[in-house]
């Protein structure tokens, strides 16, 4: 059964900062590094669910929480238990009301929940391997899809398809490090579901510190590399990371927080 957790102050923290270009070369993108030359530490588990909890996403449940999951072929000639997990509410209303014209009974059962990423994350590692299995799929926005395709081919790439959730991440400055933002203490590299938000991010940069906006660029990472490097590398890189949610589901869970 699925909590329906969600706690984004500290995201709605970071999305206020300072912005900052990181003077740290030694920092890296966890796709550029080659397999087998870094030592597979992996990050606590309570560090990477601190890390995904303020992230929201939508699964669509029964009344009870229980997520809704589709049997899917595998290639061994078995059959693997597969949910939905949705980074836009939008495409999971969709999908509700497309299985509301096929099979309305159903549709009559279920709802959209919102989840924490880190519930997600957590259930997904203590299922694994057990006869009970769900496999979580996650559901990109395909404008976002679109976008990381662009990002990639104006950075000199051949790119017909994008697997998986992209992520948008932004570097420049003299040392070509990864731009990040001055949180309580700590400097942290924001990493954006959308697009859209990273370059409102950039567009104030540019009122700060103009003289470097020219250099700054974006790339494109996904989100299931991501989760994979959390579990298997301990790297500088990714003990700074902030994943920040989409502004506009932010947005929609603070005009619909329950009353107290």
């Amino acid at each position: 059964m699925m909590r329906s957790i969600v706690r984004f102050g500290a995201v709605l923290g970071v999305l206020g900062s300072t912005f900052l270009l990181s003077p740290d070369p030694g920092l890296r993108l966890f796709s550029s590094i080659p397999v087998g030359t870094q030592p597979a530490y992996a990050l606590p588990e309570n560090q990477i669910l601190e890390k995904l909890r303020s992230i929201p996403v939508f699964t669509i449940t029964d009344n009870q929480g229980a997520p809704l999951v589709a049997t899917v072929p595998q290639a061994d000639n078995k059959k693997a238990a597969v949910a939905g997990v949705f980074i836009s509410r939008n495409d999971a209303v969709a999908f509700v009301d497309r299985l509301k014209t096929r099979d309305p009974q159903l549709a009559s059962t279920i709802q959209v929940t919102t989840v924490s990423l880190g519930e997600v994350y957590r259930m997904s590692q203590q299922a694994q391997g057990s006869a009970e299995e769900v496999q979580f799929a996650y559901v990109p926005v395909q404008k976002q899809v679109d976008l990381a395709k662009s990002v990639l081919q104006a950075n000199g790439q051949s790119v017909e398809e994008f697997n998986g959730v992209p992520l948008f991440i932004a570097k420049g400055g003299p040392d070509n490090g990864y731009l990040t933002i001055q949180n309580g203490n700590e400097q942290v590299i924001p990493i954006f579901f959308y697009k859209e938000d990273l370059q409102n991010m950039l567009t104030q940069f540019k009122t700060q510190q103009p003289d470097l906006i020219s250099n700054v660029k974006i790339d494109v990472v996904n989100l299931e590399g991501l989760l994979d490097a959390l579990k298997r590398d301990d790297d500088q890189f990714l003990n700074r990371i902030v994943l920040i949610p989409p502004r506009e589901t932010l947005e929609y869970l603070q005009q619909n927080q329950p009353r107290r």
